[in-house]
């Protein structure tokens, strides 16, 4: 069945019917004209032949001459008849002839050459049931032997169509055989045309499976310099044009999507049902924020404020800019329309994570209303005292040197603030210098505790150091830089711990870090502070600081410190329980 569905078998049906069509109509057309040809000859023969006959009979007097004449002139397979005053005084054809006057005188179209004088022709056909000789269809042509007194005869010449209609199927014959050889001719001609213009769009078939299948280098071979061969020729150079233009998308598509994923900011394409087309890192880091935020298992696709924002873009045609929070993380969203023609056929969304820069500015704003707090007390007590010294309040010596001790201290504060946040700043911009150098880790940690010992007999606290670490450990540090922190972390637990308290520094090492603890059980630390209590200006509850403020740049900077050592610290407090602040500082550091 496939070769009729093929362009074999199309071309070749049609061309077949075409010439069987056509040789059906030539062969009715010529059996047609080949059997009235004949049919007419005879008749023009046969009225010949009549009409001679007749003339012989009335030229000659003498019957048995012309009777004699007639047997000489007549020639099979015409056979005559001749009737004088209503009898018969002749017949060519003795075998037929009582059945052919029958015949004749039973006519009465044929009687009319006897009653009108007329050339009368007629075609009859006999009955065969009695002699296998007798004719079955014969062709009579009846002529008038007239005289002077009128008509006195008749001659009736007849000849058997028999030898017409063996003719007639002789020709059939001849003409069915030459429509079969025709028809295989065609036949056979229709294939080797098919053929010649079906194998190259087989071979184009071919290639543009292969071309679908992505093998745009495939080229079909061009046999011929017809429209086939042009048509060969178009489908190799659309091969070269779709591999060109491909490999263009293909390289704009890996450029497109380089870009979007070394982008900072997200990049999510949607189309008009808010359906996700195209998204980089960063989106994807956000809807992941999104998905994480929601619970249970009905998760929108987008947060709402992205939606509504989508959905006004959609409605206006036009850019919308917004803010949408996730998981504390703050997002500023640009949205544009994407065109299709005319119209809106999606949206693209650019967010940009600005929680550090949020948070940036709120250390900001925080720093500076930190620091001008800290500034407002010692300026307002510097500023109070200094009018009373300029009004004359103080009236004695003392109170003289009272006032100016207080301003002296106040100052003091002062610078020291100033220090510190421009220690921290240094720090914090990379500018700290480390003077590192060997020292012992036990006898420099047992000097900077004795340094606290006198401080803390007043409120009956025990400092003592509890280390497993050799005498002879040494660390390659800045010595100053590491005894700043131990003072910031002693001092701070010294003023958080209550009489009669301990505090202890416990040394341990690893095969990586030398491990400081400085553990104290006083008022300790709210576990929601801990997060935050080695940023700058953070100050837990003020009430557990028992009226002893400090600046809240001292743990801050003593991360700095740390960090620049190449060590991590860490913070571990329970409310009325204590605290331990724990830092590490590398064993094996680069001396270089």
């Amino acid at each position: 069945m496939r070769i009729w569905r093929s362009v074999v078998g199309k071309l070749w049906i049609t061309i077949l019917l075409l010439v069987s069509f056509v040789l059906f109509i030539l062969t009715i057309l010529l059996l047609e004209f080949f059997q009235n040809y004949h049919v007419e000859e005879v008749e023009e023969s046969l009225r010949y032949e009549a009409q001679k006959i007749s003339s012989i009979v009335q030229e000659h007097n003498n019957l048995d001459l012309s009777l004699q004449i007639i047997d000489e002139v007549m020639d099979d397979p015409v056979h005559s008849i001749i009737f004088l005053n209503g009898d018969s005084v002749y017949s060519s054809d003795e075998l037929n002839n009582d059945e052919i006057q029958e015949t004749i005188q039973s006519n009465r179209e044929l009687e009319r050459v006897m009653t009108n004088g007329e050339i009368v022709q007629q075609e009859i056909a006999l009955d065969d049931n009695e002699s296998q000789n007798r004719y079955n269809n014969i062709m009579i042509i009846g002529a008038p032997v007239t005289s002077g007194s009128g008509i006195m005869g008749a001659v009736y010449v007849y000849q058997s169509l028999e030898a017409i209609q063996q003719t007639t199927e002789q020709t059939t014959r001849l003409i069915v055989l030459a429509a079969g050889i025709a028809i295989i001719l065609t036949t056979f001609f229709a294939f080797f045309l098919s053929t010649r213009i079906t194998a190259p769009l087989r071979k184009m078939r071919e290639g543009a499976f292969e071309v679908a299948r992505g093998k745009f280098d495939t080229k079909v071979p061009i046999l011929t310099q017809d429209e086939i061969g042009e048509l060969a020729t178009a489908f190799n150079q659309m091969g070269r044009q779709l591999k060109h233009h491909l490999d263009a998308l293909s390289h704009e598509k890996e450029q497109l999507s380089s870009i979007l994923s070394s982008m900072a900011d997200g990049v999510i394409t949607f189309n008009r049902d808010q359906t996700v087309l195209v998204s980089n890192p960063p989106a994807e880091k956000f809807l992941q924020y999104w998905y994480e935020e929601q619970e249970g298992y009905t998760k929108e696709a987008l947060p709402p404020k992205l939606s509504e924002l989508i959905n006004e873009v959609m409605a206006t045609d036009e850019e919308q800019i917004g803010e949408v929070t996730i998981h504390d993380r703050s997002f500023v969203t640009i949205i544009s329309p994407l065109y299709s023609g005319q119209s809106v056929r999606g949206a693209v969304a650019v967010l940009r994570d600005m929680t550090e820069e949020r948070r940036l500015e709120k250390l900001r704003k925080d720093f500076i209303a930190n620091v001008s707090h800290e500034l407002r007390t010692p300026i307002s007590m510097l500023q109070g005292y200094s009018e009373a010294i300029v009004d004359d309040i103080p009236q004695s010596d003392e109170e003289r040197k009272e006032i100016a001790k207080i301003i002296y201290d106040e100052s003091l504060r002062m610078g020291r603030l100033v220090n510190e946040l421009l220690d921290l700043a240094r720090m914090e911009a990379g500018h700290i210098v480390l003077n590192k150098e060997q020292l012992e880790v036990n006898s420099f940690t047992e000097r900077v505790l004795s340094k606290f010992q006198v401080g803390v007999k007043e409120k009956g606290i025990k400092l003592q150091l509890n280390t497993v670490i050799d005498d002879n450990e040494a660390l390659y540090a800045d010595p100053d830089r590491i005894e700043q922190i131990l003072t910031n972390l002693l001092d701070n637990a010294v003023r958080h711990t209550p009489d009669h308290g301990q505090i202890s520094i416990e040394l341990r090492q690893d095969s990586r870090f030398i491990h400081f603890s400085v553990r104290d059980n006083g008022v300790g630390i709210p576990e929601s502070d801990l997060p935050f209590i080695f940023e700058r200006f953070y100050k837990a509850d003020k009430a557990r600081t028992r009226g002893q403020a400090g600046t809240g740049l001292g743990l801050a900077i003593v991360k700095n410190l740390v960090q620049a050592h190449g060590g991590v610290i860490k913070a571990e407090s329970k409310v009325n329980e204590g605290s331990v602040f724990s830092f590490s500082i590398p064993a094996n550091v680069n001396k270089t």
